[in-house]
């Protein structure tokens, strides 16, 4: 008579198994499920800051261009060179408008002194460009957005005085542009941004 020496599974080992197999997988997926989650918050801080950084940068590069020519306005009005404003009036107002130099290395459109202005508006920052400095009537600007995810955008101007003025011109004054801008930024997640700009 042979023994069958080779046992199976018992099923209560079976059940074990199983159990202990659905832990590791939980706790795996959920390590897995974590890991993507950090990998795509880190992504979206990037991108943020990324963004950030190019609007810095490209805002800075406009100021420090910033020339002394006023415009002739599309109802025919002067304006100055450097306009800083806290109320907008119309959907071409803007916190900031100026005249800045051309772009050298751009092309022929680019290469004159342009008119252009930072507008906050629903959420982000969009940036006019005028296509002419003298307007023509009804003339609109080309509109570019540059920073979304923002709940607040400020200003203000240094004087000859060096004082931090919230308009431009001050009164009492018609022209001229301020030797520094301050700039105040709250995003949507709530963090403060707080850059400083010299103009050349």
């Amino acid at each position: 008579m042979t023994i069958n020496k080779h046992k199976g599974f018992t099923l209560v080992e079976l059940l074990v198994a199983l159990m202990i197999l659905t832990f590791i997988s939980v706790a795996g997926y959920r390590g897995l499920n974590a890991v993507l989650q950090t990998r795509e918050r880190v992504a979206a801080e990037t991108r943020k800051w990324q963004h950030l950084a190019f609007f810095f940068s490209r805002m800075e590069s406009d100021i420090a261009q910033a020339v002394h020519r006023p415009v002739r306005e599309a109802t025919g009005d002067l304006a100055p060179e450097w306009v800083g404003h806290v109320v907008l009036v119309g959907e071409n107002d803007a916190e900031l408008t100026f005249t800045r130099a051309g772009i050298s290395d751009q092309d022929t459109e680019m290469l004159s002194p342009q008119r252009i202005a930072y507008r906050f508006e629903r959420g982000e920052i969009v940036m006019l460009r005028w296509l002419a400095l003298d307007q023509e009537l009804h003339a609109k600007p080309a509109r570019y957005p540059l920073l979304e995810g923002v709940r607040e955008f400020k200003l203000r101007y240094l004087d000859n005085n060096n004082n931090w003025q919230a308009l431009w011109p001050p009164a009492g004054t018609s022209s001229g542009t301020p030797f520094a801008v301050e700039m105040n930024l709250t995003l949507a997640s709530g963090e403060k941004i707080s850059r400083i700009f010299a103009l050349q």
